[in-house]
């Protein structure tokens, strides 16, 4: 087995959630198109909830830019794997990043005030970063597909802006 992609895998999976063995072999393109919209997705519905309960101006912009950037990087996505007639493949690591979000997602539901917005930034600070080391290690280097590699690394560029920014907020908020 080979460690780096074991690492970027386990990296990527928030909250130290364990993967089964096979989830460590180089991943298929319809299991990173699905790793990658699971991803995307996972930051829109915490952008909602941070535009829901935050009062913080800062929070609220940087979470409605997380909306609109992910959502328009999962509709370039979905129109690829339509153009490719690739279907989606759901596997381990998608699934623990759904639940993972799922328990997080809850966690902060419960806060409110500046104790959300620290909550709700800080994650988006290492999950960003996650995301980001997974991209770089393991789903771009293992993805095939010309399109998709170049659409993961437009994607890491972007996601990589949205670290910056979220480190930016949270040094704010101290």
């Amino acid at each position: 087995m080979n460690i780096r992609p074991m690492t970027a895998l386990v990296t990527l999976c928030l909250l130290g959630l364990v993967i089964p063995a096979q989830a460590a072999d180089k991943p298929t393109d319809p299991q990173i198109a699905h790793i990658a919209y699971t991803a995307g997705v996972i930051d829109v519905e915490n952008a909602k909830l941070a535009i829901s309960k935050s009062g913080n101006k800062d929070v609220v912009s940087f979470a409605e830019d997380m909306m609109r950037d992910h959502e328009a990087v999962n509709t370039q996505a979905l129109d690829l794997v339509k153009k490719l007639k690739v279907t989606p493949e759901d596997n381990d690591t998608s699934k623990a990043l759904s639940k993972a979000a799922d328990d997080e997602r809850a966690k902060l539901a419960t806060l409110d005030g500046a104790s959300f917005d620290k909550a709700y930034v800080d994650n988006e600070v290492a999950y960003h970063k996650q995301v980001n080391g997974a991209l770089e290690t393991l789903l771009i280097p293992s993805a095939s597909n010309a399109e998709l590699k170049a659409l993961l690394e437009t994607g890491l560029k972007i996601f990589q802006g949205h670290q910056q920014h979220a480190e930016h907020v949270a040094a704010s908020l101290k």
